[in-house]
This record gives C-alpha cells, sequence and structure tokens, in this order.
C-alpha cells in the first residue's frame, strides 16, 4: 500500500501582538441621561472610566487592517509570508464574502487562504487555537488571526444591560513555526442552553419583513452572565492551565475577555494566582470590544512596559453562546516600536 507523504507535526508559537482602537474617547458621563445612572454607579459596577468608539466613517475593515498591519510589524513578518488568514467578528454587516479574504488581499497576503469565524468573545482564543493547530500540522507556517468589533452598531443607547459597556477596536497576532512548544493546549467549549444570557433583540428576518423595524441591539441578562463568567470560567481557565503542564504559581500574565473587572476580579481569585502575576485591564479605558479584548489588553500591557517576552501567559475568552476558550502561551519577544495602539484603523 503507498503511504502519504504528510507533513512532520512540529511546534507553533505567538510571533507578535498588536492592536488598534476607536478614535473616539467616550467617558461615561456622556452615556448616563439616557440609562438614569452615574459615572460613579458605572465604575463600581464595571470597571469601566471610558471606552472607545470609532468615528462613523472609520469602518470594520479599517479597524482589521490597522490591527493586522501592526501586528505583523510587532511580529517582524512581511504580509506575503502569511499562508493563512482567521478574521472572529460578529459585527461584520456582509453575510459574504468573508471580510477575511479582503483583509487578505489588501495586506498583500493572497493567495493565502482566508475565512471568518464567529464565537463572540471567545472568538480571538478560538481562532489562536485553530492557527496552533494548522501550524503544528505543517498545513501553515504563519497564520495571522484578528479579532475585530464596532460594537457600536449594535448599541441601544437606553438600555441598561450592555450597551454602556461596549467599544469598538481591533487586534490581531501572528503564529508561527517554533522549536519547542510555546502554545498550550486550548480547552474550549459552549453551553448553549444559556443562549438567550447575550442575545440580539431580534433576527434579521423579522427586521426584514418590517414585523419589527427598529434596527437590532444587543442584550444581556446581567447576574447570569456574572455568576457564570465568575465561578465557572475559572476551572475552564484552570484546565487550560493543568494542559500545559503548569501550576497556576507557574502563571506571570493573565489576559481575560475584558467583560467587567469586577468578573477578572473574581477569576483571579478563585484561579489562585500569584499576587504579584501582571493583569490586563484594557476595559478601563477601552471598554468590551469582544473578540479584539484580548488582543487589546495584551497589546497595551506591552506597550506600557507591564510585560515581555519569555513570560508565561493565560488568556481566556468568554461569552455569547454561552462560548469559552483558553490557552497558556508564552509572550512573544515582539517589535514594540511600531505599537498602534492609541491609533485608528486607517492610519
Amino acid at each position: 500500500m503507498t503511504s502519504l507523504k504528510v507533513a512532520t507535526p512540529t511546534h507553533s508559537q505567538v510571533l507578535g501582538v498588536s492592536g488598534v482602537r476607536g478614535e473616539v474617547v467616550v467617558p461615561n458621563d456622556e452615556l448616563v441621561g439616557p440609562i438614569d445612572s452615574s459615572d460613579e454607579w458605572i465604575q463600581q459596577r464595571t470597571g469601566i472610566v471610558t471606552r472607545r468608539r470609532a468615528l462613523p466613517e472609520t469602518t470594520l475593515k479599517d479597524l482589521c487592517m490597522g490591527a493586522a498591519r501592526a501586528a505583523l510589524d510587532a511580529a517582524s513578518v512581511e504580509a506575503s509570508e502569511i499562508d493563512v488568514v482567521i478574521l472572529s467578528s460578529v459585527t461584520h454587516l456582509e453575510q459574504t464574502p468573508a471580510l477575511a479574504t479582503t483583509l487578505a488581499f489588501e495586506l498583500g497576503a493572497a493567495p493565502a487562504a482566508a475565512f471568518d469565524i464567529s464565537a463572540a468573545c471567545a472568538g480571538y482564543c478560538y481562532a489562536i487555537g485553530m492557527a496552533d493547530t494548522m501550524v503544528r500540522s505543517g498545513q501553515a507556517q504563519k497564520v495571522l488571526v484578528i479579532g475585530a468589533e464596532r460594537m457600536s452598531d449594535f448599541v441601544d443607547p437606553t438600555d441598561r444591560t450592555i450597551s454602556f459597556l461596549l467599544g469598538d477596536g481591533a487586534g490581531a497576532a501572528v503564529i508561527g513555526v517554533s522549536d519547542t512548544p510555546k502554545i498550550g493546549p486550548t480547552v474550549w467549549g459552549s453551553d448553549g442552553s444559556h443562549a438567550r444570557a447575550i442575545y440580539q433583540t431580534h433576527s434579521w428576518q423579522t427586521f426584514m419583513d418590517g414585523s419589527d423595524t427598529s434596527w437590532p441591539t444587543l442584550r444581556q441578562e446581567g447576574p447570569t452572565v456574572f455568576k457564570w463568567a465568575a465561578f465557572e470560567i475559572p476551572r475552564v481557565a484552570a484546565r487550560a492551565i493543568e494542559a500545559a503542564g503548569l501550576t497556576p504559581e507557574d502563571i506571570d500574565v493573565f489576559i481575560p475577555h475584558q467583560a467587567n473587572m469586577r468578573i477578572i476580579d473574581q477569576m483571579i481569585k478563585h484561579l489562585g494566582l500569584r499576587p504579584d502575576v501582571v493583569v490586563g485591564r484594557d476595559i478601563a479605558e477601552t471598554g468590551n470590544t469582544s473578540a479584539a479584548s484580548i488582543p487589546l489588553a495584551t497589546e497595551r500591557l506591552f506597550r506600557e512596559g507591564q510585560v515581555h517576552g519569555g513570560q508565561v501567559a493565560l488568556q481566556i475568552g468568554f461569552g455569547a453562546g454561552l462560548a469559552y476558550a483558553a490557552q497558556v502561551f508564552i509572550l512573544p519577544n515582539q517589535n514594540t516600536a511600531n505599537e498602534k495602539g492609541n491609533n485608528n484603523g486607517t492610519e
């Protein structure tokens, strides 16, 4: 029998992470009127002081392009070296073609394979898991992962459940070959029994047929989401640490989805991380950017000099679905000279 000649499995690593945020800084005071709230209440409940939102003329593609170019710079990789582009987003308003295909072409990565995925706030970690598998199997040498959202397109200014949390931005990472394992196994899953915990108010079908003429926006059942994220998700994070062959004491950096500062604090407590662990808290100034939040938090940590290459990081995404994913990885020795985290995607 003739055997197939397939690539020998190898290891993978993160080569660079960066991102861009919406241009407009929106403080709490600008949002409190329609929801009958206050800056103090929002800060106490969520930890958010401001959020970043894109200008009307800044498209989701603009944000993606800015993040992708910044990540390629951080990784010192040319777009022509990219074999696959994966975009995670729930706010791309065109059903087809996948935005990733356009990004690959305009970046100069074509004919790279390109596709979009939808896993909400867990999407970036889902995509990292997929990129890791592609590189380890030999199917790709370098993969560009992008998590990007224009959450402001789905905001109802009068909604007290989630709208005031949301921001716009895009983050990206380049995954490549490594001589040693630098990305741990991805631990992921979902619990669709709580699919209505974070949801769209009504379907596009009802919007199109006129049975509901209002633009669909987002809602959440806050207590349900808080309880699930604060008490169940740490178990997922612990499994990711164990899958990497480590213990909580080995973790130097914790980069959770930027959903709520109180959730982040609860996760740290339940995980038993070291007191000196560096924690991504980008939510205070950027807000919740769904699939973009983890790479944006990582970008900030690098830009502010809080982390460096070689440290052991744990990242975990969780959100609508209820979908979740986590992995441990080694922070890259990336180029930080061209970080663009405070700029918009059109520069």
